[in-house]
C-alpha cells in the first residue's frame, strides 16, 4: 500500500521514496521524514516534539510544522494568512481528522480553534513516478454571509528538507529571448524568493526547484526537487531559519492577492509535486519527464514535424502565399502546416483584429476551407495561430465591449504591442471565446492550435468584480483553464501549443490542455543549446517545439541548425522560397533522419552528458526506455585551436548488453561506453547525430 497509517502518523511511499509526518504530543502536525524508502514502517522517525528557545521564538522555529498558519509567536514563512470578519488576523489550526481515499490519496483536516475555518491538506501518491502531490482546500464552514474570511496567503505546500548541512538551490531565471538560464546557489540564513507578478508563469523565472547539499551533479547525489502546477502569479520562498532548518514554500503569489471566502465556499490551491532521488539532477529531470508525458493529452503518440509560415510571409497572408510555401514544406516531408498571425478579420498589421476570430473576408473570400483542403491534399495536417486572451482597441469586439478588458477606470489603458488583455476571470468573456473558437474548430479540419499571449498585465483592475478585485490574479488563470480545457475536450484530436512570446507560460498547470510549448522566440542555434538545456530540467523533449530558422549572424550550417531542433519536436520556420534546391534536399534528408530517431527523442530518457550553458562543446543523449536504442547529439560551437575535445561518457545503457554506434567500428558493452567513453572529431560550428543500437 502506498499509504501506511497508524495513530495520527502517516507514511507515503512511492516505488523508491517515502514521505512521513504526524501529530506530535503538543498537537501540531509535524513533518518527520522525506528521502529514500525504508524497509519497515517502524524505521521511520516519529514527529519531533515542540520546544521554545528563551522568549524569542515559538515552536515553529524548532519543529517542522507541515502547514504552518500565521498565528502566535511564529516568525517563519507561513503557508496560510487570513483576516476574519471581526478583524482577527491569525489562524490557530488544530488537528481534526484524517482519511485515506482509495489507495493513493490522504486527506488531513485541520480546524481553526475558534472560527469556522477548515483546512484540508491533500496528498496524492504517484507511486510509479516517485512523486508526492500536495494541495490544500480552505473552507469557510460558517452559515452567515457577514462572516466572510479574507485569505491573504494560501500556499500549496511547505516542503521540509532533512536537518543539517548547507543546501544549494537550483532555479531558472532569464528574460524574453534569454529564458531558461540555470543557476545553482548556496542558501544563506533568511529567505530566498523567486516569483512572478505578471499574471503568467513569466520568462524571468519558473516554479521549479531542486535542492541538494552541495554534492550532487548530473549523475549522482541526493536531490529534492519539485514544481508548482500553476500558470499565473506564483511564489517560491526557500527559508533557512536561525536554527538551521531548511524549508521551501510554494504556491499562489500573495503579492496584491486577496480572496473573500464567503460562508459555504472553498478555495482550492494549485498542486505542488515533489520528489527525491539519489541519482543527481539528471534522475530528477527524468522523473519529472516521465510524469509529464503521462499527463499530456497526446503523450503516447509521436508529435509531427511542422512548418510555421510566419517567417515566410509575416502579415502578407492569403491562400496563394500560404500554398507557395506549403508545397515546398510538403516536398521536404513536413507533416503539419501551421498558418500564423494575420489570417483573421481586420488583421493587416499588429494593431487591429485581435478578438475577431473569423477569417478575413478580403484575404480569404471563400473562407479557410479551400486552403485547408489543398494543404491536406499535399499530405499535411493544418494548424492555426490564435491569441484569444488579447484584444486590439481597433476590433469589433472592443468597440462592443470596452469593459471586458483588465483596467482601472481612472487610469489610461496601457497598450503593449497595440493590445489589451481580456479579463478571462469574467464568465461572459469565457463564453464568448468558447463559442467563437468552438465554431472555428467545428467548421474546419484543424489539427493544431498555437495559442499565443504576447504581453503581461498592467492596470490589474476589475471594477465590477464579484468579490475582492484582487481575486483577479487567480480567477483569470481559472478562466484560461476553463476556456482551454473546454475546447480541448470538445476537440480531442487537436494538438495544442502554449506560447507566450516564447517561454513565458511553461508550467505543469498547462499540461492538462497542451502537448507542446514554444520555448523561446530566440531560435539562433547556439543560444538554443543552452535554452533547451534549461528547459529540460523540468520538461521532456516531446513538449519542446524547436524550429529551424534563419536567425543568427554568421548563420550556422543547415545541418547544425537541424540537429539542434531535432532534440525536441522538429519544426521549420523560414522562407522556403529562398531555399535552394540543395537546401531543400538537405532539409528532406534531415527530416527523414529525424523521423527515424523521433521515437527515441520524444519518448525516451534524456541524459545531459556535457553542459551547454557557458560551454562551447556539448553533448546530449536519448535512450529508449527498453535500452535497445539511443541517439547521441554533439555540438562544437567554438573552441580555439589547438583544442582537445573532451571525451563523452554515455549514460543509460544496459551495462552487460553490447552496443554499436554509428561511425565506430567497435561493438562494446554498455559498461564500456559508459566508463571509458568515446571521442568525436568536430570542427568549430560542426555537429553530429549518432545512432546507438543494441547488438543481440
Amino acid at each position: 500500500m502506498p499509504i501506511l497509517s497508524r495513530e495520527k502518523y502517516w507514511i507515503l511511499e512511492t516505488e523508491h521514496t517515502a514521505y512521513a509526518f504526524g501529530v506530535n504530543a503538543h498537537g501540531l502536525l509535524v513533518h518527520a521524514y522525506w528521502g529514500a524508502r525504508l524497509p519497515f514502517a517502524e524505521d521511520y522517525p516519529l514527529p519531533p516534539e515542540s520546544g521554545d528557545y528563551a522568549s524569542w521564538s515559538g515552536p515553529s522555529h524548532l519543529v517542522p510544522e507541515e502547514y504552518p498558519a500565521h498565528a502566535g509567536a511564529k516568525f517563519v514563512e507561513p503557508c496560510l494568512k487570513t483576516t476574519f470578519a471581526d478583524g482577527v488576523r491569525d489562524t490557530v489550526l488544530r488537528f481534526g481528522a484524517a482519511e485515506v481515499v482509495g489507495e493513493n490519496e490522504l486527506r488531513v483536516t485541520l480546524r481553526d480553534a475558534h472560527y469556522p475555518l477548515t483546512v484540508v491538506l491533500c496528498y496524492r501518491v504517484h507511486e510509479a513516478h516517485d512523486l508526492i502531490e500536495r494541495w490544500a482546500e480552505i473552507s469557510n464552514t460558517g452559515n452567515t454571509d457577514d462572516a466572510s474570511i479574507t485569505l491573504e496567503r494560501v500556499w500549496s505546500a511547505l516542503w521540509h528538507l532533512p536537518w543539517g548541512g548547507q543546501y544549494r538551490l537550483s532555479h531558472l531565471f532569464g528574460r524574453w529571448f534569454e529564458e531558461w538560464q540555470l543557476r545553482r546557489e548556496l542558501l544563506q540564513p533568511g529567505v530566498k524568493v523567486k516569483e512572478s507578478r505578471r499574471i503568467t508563469t513569466s520568462h524571468s523565472a519558473n516554479p521549479w526547484f531542486a535542492l541538494d547539499r552541495g554534492g550532487a551533479d548530473e549523475t549522482q547525489g541526493e536531490v529534492w526537487f519539485g514544481v508548482l502546477a500553476w500558470s499565473g502569479n506564483w511564489k517560491l520562498a526557500a527559508e533557512v531559519t536561525e536554527y538551521g532548518a531548511t524549508r521551501l514554500g510554494i504556491g499562489v503569489n500573495d503579492w496584491d492577492f486577496a480572496w473573500r471566502l464567503n460562508a459555504g465556499e472553498t478555495f482550492t490551491t494549485p498542486a505542488s509535486l515533489a520528489g527525491y532521488t539519489a541519482g543527481g539532477f539528471g534522475a530528477a529531470s527524468r522523473t519529472l519527464h516521465d510524469y509529464a508525458r503521462a499527463q499530456l493529452p497526446h503523450g503516447k503518440t509521436l508529435h509531427p514535424v511542422l512548418y510555421n509560415s510566419w517567417e515566410a510571409v509575416f502579415f502578407d497572408v492569403n491562400e496563394a502565399s500560404q500554398m507557395a510555401v506549403a508545397e515546398r514544406a510538403a516536398q521536404m516531408g513536413v507533416e503539419l502546416f501551421v498558418m500564423d498571425d494575420g489570417w483573421f478579420h481586420g488583421r493587416a498589421i499588429d494593431n487591429a483584429g485581435l478578438g475577431d476570430w473569423w477569417p478575413d473576408e478580403r484575404k480569404f473570400p471563400n473562407g479557410l476551407t479551400p486552403l485547408i483542403e489543398r494543404v491536406n491534399a499535399l499530405g499535411m495536417d493544418f494548424g492555426l495561430w490564435i491569441e484569444p486572451e488579447m484584444v486590439n482597441p481597433d476590433s469589433d469586439l472592443y468597440r462592443a465591449h470596452p469593459d471586458w478588458v483588465i483596467h482601472f477606470p481612472t487610469r489610461a489603458r496601457s497598450e503593449m504591442r497595440n493590445q489589451l488583455i481580456l479579463n478571462l476571470g469574467r464568465t461572459d468573456v469565457q463564453e464568448y471565446l468558447i463559442t467563437l473558437l468552438d465554431k472555428l474548430l467545428a467548421e474546419h479540419n484543424i489539427a493544431f492550435i498555437k495559442w499565443d499571449m504576447n504581453r503581461n498585465v498592467s492596470e490589474p483592475g476589475w471594477p465590477d468584480a464579484p468579490g475582492d478585485a484582487r481575486e483577479l490574479w487567480v480567477r483569470y488563470v481559472q478562466g484560461v483553464y476553463r476556456v482551454w480545457s473546454t475546447l480541448a475536450a470538445r476537440h480531442p484530436r487537436v494538438l495544442w501549443q502554449s506560447c507566450s512570446g516564447g517561454g513565458g507560460r511553461v508550467d505543469y498547470g498547462m499540461l492538462r490542455m497542451v502537448d507542446q510549448f514554444w520555448v523561446s522566440d530566440n531560435t539562433e542555434a547556439t543560444a538554443r543549446l543552452g535554452i533547451q538545456e534549461g528547459f529540460s530540467q523540468l520538461m521532456p523533449a516531446i513538449t519542446m517545439e524547436s524550429q529551424v530558422t534563419h536567425m543568427g549572424r554568421p548563420l550556422l550550417s543547415l545541418p547544425f541548425r537541424f540537429h539542434v531542433s531535432m532534440m525536441g519536436v522538429l519544426g521549420i520556420s523560414d522562407d522556403l522560397l529562398k531555399w535552394s534546391e540543395a537546401d531543400l534536399q538537405t532539409g528532406a534528408e534531415q527530416i527523414a533522419h529525424y523521423k527515424e530517431i523521433r521515437p527515441i527523442v520524444q519518448l525516451g530518457d534524456q541524459y545531459r552528458l556535457l553542459p551547454a550553458q557557458g560551454q562551447d562543446f556539448t553533448a546530449v543523449q536519448y535512450v529508449s526506455q527498453d535500452k535497445a536504442e539511443g541517439v547521441l547529439f554533439a555540438f562544437r560551437v567554438h573552441l580555439p585551436e589547438p583544442a582537445r575535445i573532451p571525451p563523452i561518457y554515455l549514460r543509460g545503457l544496459a551495462a552487460d548488453a553490447r552496443y554499436a554506434i554509428d561511425g565506430f567500428d567497435a561493438v562494446r558493452s554498455g559498461a564500456a561506453w559508459m566508463n571509458t567513453g568515446l571521442r568525436l572529431e568536430l570542427g568549430n560550428g560542426e555537429s553530429t547525430v549518432r545512432r546507438i543500437r543494441r547488438v543481440e
